[in-house]
């Protein structure tokens, strides 16, 4: 891709933002107390995916689309990333071979132009490739204090982290299929290598969540038999990180409490 067909591409998609806006703005005016677009890099994200490509199944396309139907025609695909941005913040995007585009480019700062487009060795975005990393990012991105899973410790192999904001807010992370997968594939050392780092949740929180979540009788939410450090060992043993039928049921125990605790 030259500079100016770059160009030109980028002025396209900061076209189509202006269309996926108008719905967005109405479906999600907020993001806890900051408006639209401030952190809904993902809606963006997957809202002008979509758009996108149903632009490129037109029979007749604009010189911009055409530009981006050539990469694809030399074998790139467009594939949805997310990961680390500099370690300052966690963005969806958007890859295409060697570029990054960045549809959701206003999503930290609202000054930024909407839509960026550059080279991916330049652009600082990698995949994150610890837990230690995502705390590193959360704490500072996010305001938030970090302790251990030791509410639901079955589920801690998988979803290690409880986070707490100013507002006293508190959530289960890191759980979405990056960081899932991430834990998986290190057969659950890296998620047990944080919870052994980290402080335990202080016990006024956790009474607040059970008093939130006794009516969920899911067996891996009351599942206290080992710490959660200790299920990452037996989970090992038992091979449970090939295990997509185990992956789900813990992923199903997770959306009964993905909710959070609100204790302001």
């Amino acid at each position: 891709m030259e500079e100016n067909q770059k160009i030109a591409l980028e002025q396209y998609l900061a076209e189509l933002r202006l269309i996926v806006d108008l719905r967005l703005t109405a479906q999600y005016p907020y993001f806890s107390d900051k408006p639209y677009p401030l952190g809904r890099c993902k809606e963006i994200r997957n809202a002008m995916l979509e758009l996108l490509q149903s632009r490129l199944a037109m029979p007749s396309l604009s010189a911009p689309l055409q530009i981006l139907k050539n990469e694809l025609n030399l074998g790139q695909t467009l594939k949805p990333a997310w990961g680390s941005l500099r370690d300052e913040y966690f963005q969806n995007a958007i890859l295409l071979g060697a570029w990054y585009i960045d549809t959701a480019n206003d999503t930290v700062n609202p000054n930024k132009p909407r839509v960026e487009i550059v080279k991916l060795e330049h652009s600082g975005f990698r995949a994150i490739s610890s837990f230690e990393q995502f705390c590193l990012i959360a704490r500072k991105y996010w305001q938030v204090t970090i302790y251990k899973n030791d509410i639901y410790p079955a589920l801690a192999p998988y979803i290690p982290l409880v986070c707490v904001n100013s507002l006293g807010t508190s959530w289960l992370a890191a759980a979405n299929d990056d960081m899932i997968a991430l834990a998986r594939k290190s057969c659950f050392v890296l998620s047990e290598r944080i919870l052994n780092e980290l402080p335990s949740t202080p016990i006024s929180l956790k009474q607040h969540w059970y008093q939130r979540y006794s009516d969920k009788t899911a067996h891996l939410l009351s599942d206290t038999a080992h710490s959660a450090a200790e299920f990452c060992q037996l989970y090992r043993e038992r091979q449970k990180e090939s295990d997509l039928l185990f992956r789900d049921e813990v992923v199903k125990a997770y959306l009964l409490v993905a909710q959070g605790v609100c204790v302001a």
